[in-house]
């Protein structure tokens, strides 16, 4: 936790009024998040899948990381009143808009690992 009036945190918040890009990786960026989302753009999952589909995250995380993301209006909680309790996640219109952005970027980074490994694979 840092302070409000921390230099880091006045500077993160000034970047994100002034900078499109900067404030996107404020909502989207992470270790986690790209992971959450992405598995959300095939539709509704109920918790327990989404916690079982993604390798190495605790509950702790996941469940902070899907509040961040309801608060920021990329996905959306769903609770069926029920015994047990049913729990689901979908994404919004907004959380949908970025699969192309996401697509990019992975295909980005696909190429530019799949260069680097080949570029140290050469020097070794």
């Amino acid at each position: 936790m840092r302070k409000e009036s921390s230099t880091n945190n006045i500077n993160e918040k000034r970047l994100r009024e002034l900078c499109g890009t900067s404030y996107a990786l404020s909502i989207i960026g992470g270790r986690w998040k790209p992971t959450i989302i992405c598995r959300l753009m095939y539709g509704k999952v109920r918790y327990g899948e989404l916690r079982d589909s993604i390798v190495g995250i605790s509950e702790r995380m996941l469940v902070q990381q899907l509040r961040e993301l309801e608060k920021d209006g990329i996905l959306k909680r769903i609770v069926h009143a029920q015994v047990p309790p049913k729990v689901e996640y979908e994404l919004t219109e907004d959380g949908l808009s970025m699969q192309p952005m996401l697509s990019k970027m992975s295909e980005w980074g696909n190429n530019h690992k799949a260069k680097y490994q080949k570029m140290e694979e050469e020097v070794a």
